[in-house]
């Protein structure tokens, strides 16, 4: 059963407090609106949608998809099966195959290149012979990679999107995603991967064997906090950018798909975040680890367990929005125990007139453990009291 509890009087005065920081009137319409097919753009640090066009219709990402190979090995490193420091070396039959192939490392046969190097050279410079020394390198084969690439969207919660290639070369639509699925991926590995992510992605620019060449992505350096993450373009595919930047704490990721021009792709990528930071008021609601309601447990010492957030909450209102804000707390239940402390257990629903709810993680504030003899005697003798 889904248990709801709304919130919107307990949280009312939350609706007067000041905006996290100062920002430019509404520009006025969304500028992909009609000009981008796919577009999507969400903060991050809110769980709020704030622009969705075609969210979840199938498109082939091209080079987008180098973004899950360079979490997959993210993965690894931060579990400690890689380390970055290691070198593999370039097989004789990739650089025959590969060697300035579209973008590309320029990789020579038989050098040992280290993988922190390949993977600056992905993120970067969207080395598609990069992405295949290091895919063949370190699973052993592409087609081994390539499971590991598919699990991790399936972790993540990717359900509408496989890879095929490693670096989104052209194979006949076997590579496909959504605008959401990609927002997934780029969530997990901002989130799981900080210090990674600020290591490896959104470089200006990166030089290997005496050539240096430049990142083309179209908000690094244009748009304040712009950090990456990754450009994709075939004749099949049209212009994509999956992109991310950050101003005073607040996170939006971008995803564009099926641009016809570069130069409109940089344009829409440029005037979308833009219109992101600027067209919101942003308010902080509640604190961090603040109480927010609690639910009911079943078979525990405590007959119910407080919800609590895992970061401070805020809300982003159009700047022509009425006010009714409201929110409401979900959670499957009754739980039953046991519950550890900290364990996520529910959602925080804001919702906000004319945009689509955003969810915030509830986590328990203790531990519920499994109640002994008596207590069960007691809760149920209790129970029929209520």
């Amino acid at each position: 059963m889904i248990h709801r509890l709304i919130l919107a009087t307990a949280f009312a005065a939350f609706l007067h407090v000041q905006p996290a920081h100062a920002q430019k009137a509404s520009s006025g319409a969304v500028p992909t609106a009609d000009e981008a097919p796919i577009a999507l753009l969400i903060d991050v640090t809110s769980g709020q949608v704030l622009f969705a066009r075609n969210e979840n219709r199938r498109f082939v990402p091209a080079s987008i998809t180098k973004t899950m190979t360079v979490f997959v090995a993210f993965e690894r490193i931060s579990n400690g099966t890689l380390d970055p420091a290691s070198t593999i070396i370039v097989p004789e039959a990739v650089s025959t195959e590969w060697f300035g192939k579209g973008s590309s490392m320029l990789l020579p046969p038989q050098a040992e290149v280290r993988v922190s190097e390949l993977l600056t050279g992905i993120a970067t410079v969207s080395a598609n012979d990069g992405s295949i020394v290091l895919a063949s390198g370190l699973a052993g084969s592409v087609p081994a990679w390539l499971d590991e690439m598919n699990n991790a969207a399936r972790r993540l919660g990717m359900v509408n999107s496989h890879f095929g290639t490693p670096n989104g070369w052209p194979d006949d639509g076997r590579t496909f995603t959504t605008a959401n699925d990609l927002f997934l991926l780029a969530k997990a590995m901002i989130e799981r991967h900080p210090k990674l992510y600020a290591e490896y992605i959104g470089q200006p620019s990166f030089a290997y064997n005496g050539i240096t060449q430049v990142n083309r992505d179209p908000i690094l350096g244009r748009i304040a906090g712009a950090d990456g993450i990754k450009t994709g373009f075939t004749s099949e595919a049209g212009f994509g950018f999956l992109g991310s930047a950050k101003q005073n704490g607040q996170r939006l990721v971008m995803v564009l798909g099926g641009v016809d021009r570069n130069a409109l792709r940089a344009k829409l990528a440029r005037e979308f975040m833009r219109w992101g930071f600027e067209a919101f008021e942003r308010k902080r609601l509640l604190q961090k680890s603040v109480i927010v309601g609690s639910a009911r447990v079943q078979g525990g010492d405590a007959r119910s367990v407080n919800l609590i957030t895992d970061r401070q909450v805020y809300v982003n209102i159009p700047r022509e929005a009425e006010d009714g804000v409201s929110y409401s707390v979900i959670y499957d239940g009754p739980l039953r125990a046991p519950i550890n402390a900290g364990e996520p257990i529910g959602k925080l629903r804001i919702s906000v007139p004319g945009m689509k709810p955003a969810l915030v993680p509830l986590l328990a504030e203790q531990s519920v453990e499994t109640a002994g003899f008596f207590r069960t005697i007691y809760n149920g003798v209790t129970g029929w009291f209520e």
